[in-house]
Protein backbone atom coordinates (compact mmCIF):
# COMPACT_ATOMS: atom_id res chain seq x y z
CA UNK A 1 0.00 0.00 0.00
CA UNK A 2 1.29 3.69 -0.80
CA UNK A 3 2.13 5.29 2.38
CA UNK A 4 1.00 9.33 1.88
CA UNK A 5 3.40 11.93 2.67
CA UNK A 6 0.67 14.19 4.68
CA UNK A 7 2.17 14.64 8.12
CA UNK A 8 -1.30 14.36 9.52
CA UNK A 9 -2.11 11.06 7.90
CA UNK A 10 0.66 9.33 8.99
CA UNK A 11 -0.28 5.63 10.25
CA UNK A 12 -0.04 5.95 13.95
CA UNK A 13 2.95 2.74 14.19
CA UNK A 14 5.30 5.18 12.45
CA UNK A 15 5.28 8.17 15.11
CA UNK A 16 7.77 7.56 17.65
CA UNK A 17 7.50 9.52 20.95
CA UNK A 18 10.09 12.23 21.57
CA UNK A 19 13.27 10.89 21.64
CA UNK A 20 13.14 7.29 21.20
CA UNK A 21 13.49 5.56 17.90
CA UNK A 22 12.13 1.63 17.25
CA UNK A 23 15.04 -0.45 16.27
CA UNK A 24 15.12 -0.84 12.60
CA UNK A 25 12.31 2.30 12.05
CA UNK A 26 13.14 4.02 8.98
CA UNK A 27 12.87 8.02 8.86
CA UNK A 28 9.27 8.77 8.95
CA UNK A 29 8.61 10.54 5.16
CA UNK A 30 6.94 13.75 6.02
CA UNK A 31 10.84 14.62 7.24
CA UNK A 32 12.74 16.39 4.42
CA UNK A 33 15.96 14.13 3.58
CA UNK A 34 18.37 14.08 5.55
CA UNK A 35 16.97 16.23 8.32
CA UNK A 36 14.60 14.48 10.89
CA UNK A 37 11.47 16.07 12.50
CA UNK A 38 11.68 17.94 15.87
CA UNK A 39 12.03 15.62 18.85
CA UNK A 40 12.36 12.49 16.25
CA UNK A 41 15.96 11.03 15.71
CA UNK A 42 16.09 9.80 12.53
CA UNK A 43 18.67 6.71 12.99
CA UNK A 44 20.17 5.03 15.05
CA UNK A 45 23.96 6.47 16.14
CA UNK A 46 25.99 4.33 14.61
CA UNK A 47 29.17 2.59 16.47
CA UNK A 48 31.36 5.01 16.22
CA UNK A 49 29.44 8.33 16.29
CA UNK A 50 29.83 10.87 13.03
CA UNK A 51 30.55 13.27 15.42
CA UNK A 52 34.31 11.60 15.87
CA UNK A 53 34.10 11.50 11.89
CA UNK A 54 33.39 15.17 11.84
CA UNK A 55 35.78 16.07 13.90
CA UNK A 56 38.20 13.99 11.99
CA UNK A 57 37.48 15.99 8.66
CA UNK A 58 37.65 19.81 10.73
CA UNK A 59 41.26 18.48 12.16
CA UNK A 60 42.15 17.90 8.51
CA UNK A 61 41.18 21.55 7.71
CA UNK A 62 42.75 22.71 10.98
CA UNK A 63 45.73 21.29 9.90
CA UNK A 64 46.72 22.67 6.58
CA UNK A 65 45.38 26.30 7.82
CA UNK A 66 48.10 25.50 11.01
CA UNK A 67 50.70 25.16 8.64
CA UNK A 68 50.86 29.19 7.81
CA UNK A 69 51.26 29.63 11.56
CA UNK A 70 55.33 29.60 11.57
CA UNK A 71 55.98 29.94 8.13
CA UNK A 72 56.41 33.70 8.53
CA UNK A 73 59.27 33.14 11.05
CA UNK A 74 60.55 31.04 7.97
CA UNK A 75 59.82 34.00 5.14
CA UNK A 76 61.84 36.71 7.52
CA UNK A 77 65.27 36.56 6.51
CA UNK A 78 64.72 35.30 2.71
CA UNK A 79 62.75 38.29 2.13
CA UNK A 80 65.07 40.69 3.67
CA UNK A 81 68.07 39.41 1.48
CA UNK A 82 65.79 38.94 -1.79
CA UNK A 83 64.13 42.43 -1.71
CA UNK A 84 66.51 44.30 1.08
CA UNK A 85 63.34 45.59 3.14
CA UNK A 86 63.77 45.81 6.55
CA UNK A 87 62.50 43.27 9.25
CA UNK A 88 60.11 46.02 10.14
CA UNK A 89 58.40 45.96 6.96
CA UNK A 90 58.29 41.96 7.10
CA UNK A 91 56.82 42.00 10.57
CA UNK A 92 54.24 44.69 9.96
CA UNK A 93 52.79 42.05 7.05
CA UNK A 94 53.13 39.37 9.67
CA UNK A 95 51.50 41.16 12.21
CA UNK A 96 48.52 42.06 9.77
CA UNK A 97 48.24 38.51 8.95
CA UNK A 98 48.03 37.87 12.83
CA UNK A 99 45.24 40.37 13.43
CA UNK A 100 42.92 39.59 10.46
CA UNK A 101 43.49 36.02 11.72
CA UNK A 102 41.69 37.05 15.24
CA UNK A 103 39.20 39.58 13.83
CA UNK A 104 38.03 37.08 11.40
CA UNK A 105 36.85 34.70 13.68
CA UNK A 106 33.91 35.93 15.52
CA UNK A 107 32.62 37.05 12.15
CA UNK A 108 33.44 33.15 10.57
CA UNK A 109 31.89 31.82 13.54
CA UNK A 110 28.24 33.65 12.71
CA UNK A 111 28.67 33.57 9.19
CA UNK A 112 28.80 29.11 9.87
CA UNK A 113 25.61 30.05 11.51
CA UNK A 114 24.45 31.61 8.27
CA UNK A 115 25.88 29.38 5.64
CA UNK A 116 26.68 26.26 7.07
CA UNK A 117 30.05 25.40 8.49
CA UNK A 118 31.10 23.09 5.03
CA UNK A 119 30.73 26.66 3.24
CA UNK A 120 32.49 28.58 4.65
CA UNK A 121 35.85 26.04 5.25
CA UNK A 122 35.96 25.52 1.57
CA UNK A 123 35.76 29.07 0.99
CA UNK A 124 38.46 29.57 3.81
CA UNK A 125 41.02 27.16 2.08
CA UNK A 126 40.68 28.70 -1.24
CA UNK A 127 41.14 31.80 -0.13
CA UNK A 128 44.33 30.57 1.59
CA UNK A 129 45.73 28.72 -1.23
CA UNK A 130 45.46 31.99 -3.66
CA UNK A 131 46.84 34.36 -1.03
CA UNK A 132 50.09 32.05 -0.83
CA UNK A 133 49.99 31.62 -4.38
CA UNK A 134 49.99 35.05 -5.31
CA UNK A 135 52.97 36.24 -2.51
CA UNK A 136 55.04 33.80 -4.83
CA UNK A 137 55.00 36.65 -7.81
CA UNK A 138 55.24 39.66 -5.67
CA UNK A 139 57.77 42.47 -5.80
CA UNK A 140 56.45 45.52 -3.64
CA UNK A 141 56.23 45.24 0.10
CA UNK A 142 52.61 46.14 -0.06
CA UNK A 143 51.92 42.98 -1.96
CA UNK A 144 53.01 40.92 0.69
CA UNK A 145 50.94 43.05 3.49
CA UNK A 146 47.87 42.05 0.66
CA UNK A 147 48.47 38.35 0.04
CA UNK A 148 49.76 37.18 3.20
CA UNK A 149 48.65 39.48 5.48
CA UNK A 150 45.04 40.40 3.94
CA UNK A 151 43.93 36.72 2.31
CA UNK A 152 46.00 34.29 4.06
CA UNK A 153 45.14 36.05 7.40
CA UNK A 154 41.96 35.94 6.46
CA UNK A 155 41.59 32.61 5.48
CA UNK A 156 43.26 31.10 8.30
CA UNK A 157 41.18 33.25 11.17
CA UNK A 158 37.97 31.42 9.28
CA UNK A 159 39.42 27.53 10.18
CA UNK A 160 40.82 28.34 14.01
CA UNK A 161 40.23 28.28 17.15
CA UNK A 162 36.46 29.49 17.01
CA UNK A 163 35.72 26.94 14.15
CA UNK A 164 37.08 24.52 16.62
CA UNK A 165 34.52 25.71 19.31
CA UNK A 166 31.71 25.93 16.77
CA UNK A 167 32.36 21.97 16.17
CA UNK A 168 32.60 21.10 19.39
CA UNK A 169 30.09 23.07 20.58
CA UNK A 170 27.65 21.64 17.56
CA UNK A 171 28.51 17.68 17.87
CA UNK A 172 29.78 17.26 21.36
CA UNK A 173 27.44 17.15 24.55
CA UNK A 174 29.87 15.05 26.19
CA UNK A 175 33.95 15.47 25.84
CA UNK A 176 33.52 19.01 24.69
CA UNK A 177 36.76 19.89 26.76
CA UNK A 178 38.68 16.79 25.18
CA UNK A 179 37.69 17.67 21.94
CA UNK A 180 38.50 21.25 21.50
CA UNK A 181 41.63 20.61 22.80
CA UNK A 182 42.18 17.76 20.06
CA UNK A 183 41.33 19.96 17.32
CA UNK A 184 43.32 22.69 18.78
CA UNK A 185 46.04 20.32 18.85
CA UNK A 186 45.21 19.97 14.96
CA UNK A 187 46.30 23.54 14.54
CA UNK A 188 50.06 22.82 16.04
CA UNK A 189 50.30 19.55 14.54
CA UNK A 190 50.24 20.98 11.11
CA UNK A 191 53.06 22.77 12.17
CA UNK A 192 55.02 20.85 13.20
CA UNK A 193 54.65 17.84 10.30
CA UNK A 194 54.97 21.40 7.61
CA UNK A 195 57.67 23.36 9.56
CA UNK A 196 60.88 20.88 9.32
CA UNK A 197 59.74 20.32 5.39
CA UNK A 198 59.18 24.03 4.91
CA UNK A 199 62.43 24.86 6.56
CA UNK A 200 64.14 22.18 4.27
CA UNK A 201 63.00 23.64 1.21
CA UNK A 202 63.69 26.95 1.88
CA UNK A 203 67.04 26.13 2.81
CA UNK A 204 67.37 23.38 -0.42
CA UNK A 205 65.54 25.46 -2.76
CA UNK A 206 64.36 28.93 -2.17
CA UNK A 207 61.48 30.60 -0.13
CA UNK A 208 58.61 30.40 -3.09
CA UNK A 209 58.32 26.55 -3.37
CA UNK A 210 57.82 26.85 0.28
CA UNK A 211 55.03 29.19 -0.04
CA UNK A 212 53.31 26.57 -2.48
CA UNK A 213 53.95 23.41 -0.81
CA UNK A 214 50.70 24.85 2.39
CA UNK A 215 48.47 26.03 -0.66
CA UNK A 216 48.23 22.81 -2.44
CA UNK A 217 47.70 20.69 1.18
CA UNK A 218 44.88 22.98 1.26
CA UNK A 219 43.30 22.15 -1.72
CA UNK A 220 43.77 18.67 -1.48
CA UNK A 221 41.80 18.81 1.81
CA UNK A 222 38.81 20.52 0.24
CA UNK A 223 36.93 17.00 -1.67
CA UNK A 224 37.19 15.71 2.19
CA UNK A 225 35.60 18.96 3.38
CA UNK A 226 32.53 18.42 0.50
CA UNK A 227 32.10 14.94 0.77
CA UNK A 228 32.03 14.61 4.61
CA UNK A 229 32.23 17.68 6.54
CA UNK A 230 28.73 18.51 7.64
CA UNK A 231 26.61 21.34 9.58
CA UNK A 232 24.86 19.48 12.35
CA UNK A 233 23.83 16.41 13.96
CA UNK A 234 20.35 16.84 12.81
CA UNK A 235 21.33 16.71 9.05
CA UNK A 236 21.69 13.08 9.22
CA UNK A 237 19.42 12.19 12.28
CA UNK A 238 21.50 12.35 15.07
CA UNK A 239 21.54 13.64 18.29
CA UNK A 240 25.05 15.02 19.79
CA UNK A 241 27.42 12.74 20.60
CA UNK A 242 26.59 12.07 24.61
CA UNK A 243 23.10 14.04 24.26
CA UNK A 244 19.93 12.60 26.16
CA UNK A 245 17.75 14.48 23.35
CA UNK A 246 17.66 15.08 19.48
CA UNK A 247 18.19 18.74 18.53
CA UNK A 248 16.66 19.90 15.48
CA UNK A 249 19.07 22.04 13.53
CA UNK A 250 18.77 25.91 14.23
CA UNK A 251 17.03 27.78 11.38
CA UNK A 252 19.57 29.63 9.43
CA UNK A 253 20.37 33.11 11.37
CA UNK A 254 20.26 35.97 8.93
CA UNK A 255 22.46 39.38 9.51
CA UNK A 256 25.74 37.27 10.19
CA UNK A 257 27.62 40.65 10.79
CA UNK A 258 24.90 42.36 13.16
CA UNK A 259 24.88 39.50 15.23
CA UNK A 260 28.57 39.34 15.60
CA UNK A 261 28.51 43.27 16.57
CA UNK A 262 25.80 42.47 18.67
CA UNK A 263 26.91 39.94 20.45
CA UNK A 264 30.30 41.65 21.28
CA UNK A 265 28.14 44.59 22.61
CA UNK A 266 26.56 42.04 24.83
CA UNK A 267 29.84 40.58 26.20
CA UNK A 268 31.44 43.93 26.29
CA UNK A 269 29.26 45.10 28.86
CA UNK A 270 30.58 41.88 31.38
CA UNK A 271 33.96 41.95 32.90
CA UNK A 272 34.18 38.23 32.85
CA UNK A 273 34.27 38.73 28.84
CA UNK A 274 37.08 41.59 29.22
CA UNK A 275 39.33 39.83 31.30
CA UNK A 276 39.26 37.28 29.53
CA UNK A 277 40.16 39.13 27.05
CA UNK A 278 43.16 40.37 28.36
CA UNK A 279 44.78 36.71 29.45
CA UNK A 280 44.27 35.76 25.91
CA UNK A 281 45.75 38.84 24.32
CA UNK A 282 49.32 38.07 26.36
CA UNK A 283 48.51 34.29 25.33
CA UNK A 284 49.13 35.30 22.03
CA UNK A 285 52.14 38.36 22.79
CA UNK A 286 53.75 35.04 24.24
CA UNK A 287 53.32 32.98 22.29
CA UNK A 288 52.42 33.30 18.04
CA UNK A 289 54.08 36.66 18.63
CA UNK A 290 57.55 35.91 20.27
CA UNK A 291 58.09 31.97 19.09
CA UNK A 292 56.34 31.63 15.91
CA UNK A 293 57.87 34.83 14.42
CA UNK A 294 61.41 35.52 16.77
CA UNK A 295 62.52 32.32 17.83
CA UNK A 296 63.94 31.31 14.16
CA UNK A 297 65.74 34.65 13.54
CA UNK A 298 66.91 35.12 17.25
CA UNK A 299 68.20 31.19 17.06
CA UNK A 300 69.92 32.26 13.91
CA UNK A 301 71.42 35.29 15.25
CA UNK A 302 73.42 33.18 17.84
CA UNK A 303 74.90 30.83 15.19
CA UNK A 304 72.25 28.41 15.15
CA UNK A 305 71.69 26.68 11.48
CA UNK A 306 68.03 27.70 10.75
CA UNK A 307 67.19 24.24 10.04
CA UNK A 308 67.98 23.10 13.41
CA UNK A 309 65.73 26.16 14.81
CA UNK A 310 62.98 24.70 12.76
CA UNK A 311 63.58 21.58 14.35
CA UNK A 312 63.13 22.66 17.50
CA UNK A 313 59.96 24.42 17.05
CA UNK A 314 58.38 21.21 15.30
CA UNK A 315 59.44 19.48 18.86
CA UNK A 316 57.15 22.29 20.74
CA UNK A 317 54.56 21.72 18.34
CA UNK A 318 55.13 18.06 19.33
CA UNK A 319 54.42 18.25 22.53
CA UNK A 320 51.46 21.23 22.04
CA UNK A 321 49.48 17.83 21.22
CA UNK A 322 50.09 16.32 24.50
CA UNK A 323 50.02 19.32 26.45
CA UNK A 324 46.49 20.55 24.37
CA UNK A 325 44.84 17.67 24.63
CA UNK A 326 46.04 16.83 28.42
CA UNK A 327 44.45 20.30 28.52
CA UNK A 328 41.14 19.77 27.60
CA UNK A 329 40.91 16.17 29.60
CA UNK A 330 41.60 18.39 32.60
CA UNK A 331 39.39 21.17 31.84
CA UNK A 332 36.60 17.94 31.74
CA UNK A 333 37.21 17.61 35.89
CA UNK A 334 38.85 21.31 37.10
CA UNK A 335 38.15 24.83 37.45
CA UNK A 336 39.35 26.28 34.41
CA UNK A 337 40.64 29.25 35.77
CA UNK A 338 43.35 27.86 38.09
CA UNK A 339 44.58 25.77 35.01
CA UNK A 340 45.05 29.23 33.45
CA UNK A 341 46.72 30.81 36.44
CA UNK A 342 49.20 27.86 36.47
CA UNK A 343 50.01 27.32 32.38
CA UNK A 344 50.86 31.06 32.60
CA UNK A 345 52.80 31.80 35.35
CA UNK A 346 54.91 28.75 34.13
CA UNK A 347 54.81 29.95 30.68
CA UNK A 348 56.26 33.44 31.80
CA UNK A 349 58.95 31.37 33.98
CA UNK A 350 60.09 29.67 30.81
CA UNK A 351 60.05 32.50 27.82
CA UNK A 352 62.36 34.65 30.16
CA UNK A 353 65.33 31.69 30.55
CA UNK A 354 65.21 31.87 26.34
CA UNK A 355 68.33 34.60 26.34
CA UNK A 356 69.94 32.45 28.64
CA UNK A 357 70.10 28.98 26.50
CA UNK A 358 70.60 30.14 23.34
CA UNK A 359 73.77 28.83 21.06
CA UNK A 360 75.29 28.21 18.40
CA UNK A 361 74.06 24.14 18.81
CA UNK A 362 71.43 22.47 21.30
CA UNK A 363 71.92 22.01 24.69
CA UNK A 364 69.83 19.92 27.19
CA UNK A 365 68.58 23.02 28.50
CA UNK A 366 67.59 24.15 25.47
CA UNK A 367 65.60 21.08 24.99
CA UNK A 368 64.25 21.36 28.57
CA UNK A 369 62.78 24.98 27.63
CA UNK A 370 61.12 23.01 24.35
CA UNK A 371 59.17 20.36 26.23
CA UNK A 372 58.34 22.55 29.12
CA UNK A 373 56.60 25.49 26.66
CA UNK A 374 55.55 23.05 24.46
CA UNK A 375 53.07 21.47 26.74
CA UNK A 376 51.83 24.97 28.01
CA UNK A 377 51.87 26.63 24.77
CA UNK A 378 48.14 25.99 23.76
CA UNK A 379 46.94 24.46 26.61
CA UNK A 380 45.20 27.80 27.07
CA UNK A 381 42.82 26.91 24.60
CA UNK A 382 40.52 24.29 26.29
CA UNK A 383 39.75 26.32 29.31
CA UNK A 384 39.20 29.55 27.67
CA UNK A 385 36.87 28.19 25.40
CA UNK A 386 35.02 26.67 28.69
CA UNK A 387 34.82 29.68 30.39
CA UNK A 388 33.41 31.13 27.27
CA UNK A 389 30.84 28.71 27.31
CA UNK A 390 29.52 29.10 30.78
CA UNK A 391 29.28 32.37 30.53
CA UNK A 392 27.83 33.22 26.77
CA UNK A 393 25.84 29.82 26.38
CA UNK A 394 24.76 29.98 22.55
CA UNK A 395 26.96 32.60 21.67
CA UNK A 396 29.93 31.38 23.20
CA UNK A 397 32.09 30.49 19.66
CA UNK A 398 31.30 33.93 18.85
CA UNK A 399 32.59 35.18 21.82
CA UNK A 400 35.29 33.24 21.79
CA UNK A 401 35.87 34.33 18.08
CA UNK A 402 36.13 37.99 19.69
CA UNK A 403 38.19 36.32 22.28
CA UNK A 404 40.54 35.03 19.71
CA UNK A 405 40.51 38.24 18.02
CA UNK A 406 42.90 39.94 21.06
CA UNK A 407 45.24 37.27 21.25
CA UNK A 408 46.22 37.61 17.43
CA UNK A 409 46.15 41.55 18.51
CA UNK A 410 48.66 40.46 21.08
CA UNK A 411 50.66 38.69 18.89
CA UNK A 412 50.46 40.91 15.85
CA UNK A 413 52.03 43.50 18.32
CA UNK A 414 54.63 41.58 19.50
CA UNK A 415 55.37 40.85 16.10
CA UNK A 416 55.77 44.17 15.07
CA UNK A 417 57.86 45.38 17.76
CA UNK A 418 59.91 42.29 18.16
CA UNK A 419 61.05 43.57 14.44
CA UNK A 420 61.74 47.06 15.05
CA UNK A 421 63.61 45.74 18.14
CA UNK A 422 65.48 43.59 16.30
CA UNK A 423 66.50 46.71 14.42
CA UNK A 424 67.07 49.37 16.86
CA UNK A 425 69.46 47.05 19.39
CA UNK A 426 70.60 44.36 17.53
CA UNK A 427 69.32 41.20 19.41
CA UNK A 428 66.01 40.09 20.73
CA UNK A 429 66.97 39.89 23.97
CA UNK A 430 64.64 42.31 25.63
CA UNK A 431 61.50 40.89 23.42
CA UNK A 432 62.10 37.37 25.38
CA UNK A 433 61.81 39.08 28.82
CA UNK A 434 59.03 41.52 28.14
CA UNK A 435 56.82 38.35 26.65
CA UNK A 436 57.44 36.58 29.88
CA UNK A 437 57.00 39.67 32.19
CA UNK A 438 53.33 39.57 30.88
CA UNK A 439 52.39 36.52 31.87
CA UNK A 440 52.21 37.25 35.25
CA UNK A 441 49.22 40.01 34.74
CA UNK A 442 47.94 36.78 33.02
CA UNK A 443 47.61 34.42 35.58
CA UNK A 444 46.13 37.16 38.30
CA UNK A 445 43.47 37.92 35.66
CA UNK A 446 42.64 34.48 35.22
CA UNK A 447 41.74 33.68 38.38
CA UNK A 448 39.64 36.87 38.48
CA UNK A 449 37.23 35.45 36.44
CA UNK A 450 34.80 34.48 39.11
CA UNK A 451 32.34 31.10 38.51
CA UNK A 452 28.90 31.48 37.48
CA UNK A 453 27.97 28.92 40.68
CA UNK A 454 29.36 31.77 42.92
CA UNK A 455 28.14 34.38 40.79
CA UNK A 456 29.87 36.18 37.59
CA UNK A 457 31.85 38.92 38.48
Amino acid sequence: MTQTTDPEHQPPPMVAPPGHVREGAPLRESAPPGRAREGTPAVRAPRVHRAWWVAAVASLAIISAGAFTTMSGLLVSPLHQEFHWSRGTIGFAASVNMALYGLTAPFAAALMDRLGIRRVVVGALLTIAAGAALTTVMTQAWQLTLYWGVLVGLGCGSVAMAFAATVSGRWFARRRGLVAGFLTAAGVFGQFVFLPLLSWIVDRYAWRPAAVTPALAALVVVPFVLLLLRDHPADIGLKAYGAEQFTPKPAPLPGAARRTLRVLREAAGTLPFWLLAGTFAICGASTNGVMWTAFAPAAHDHGMPVTVAASLLAMIGVFNVVGTIASGWLTDRFDARRLLAVYYALRGISLMSVPLLLAATVQPSMITFIVIFGLLDVATVPPTIALCREFHGEDSAIVFGWVSAAHQVGAALVAFLGGVARDAFGSYDMLWFAAGALCAPAALMALMVRSRKSGSV
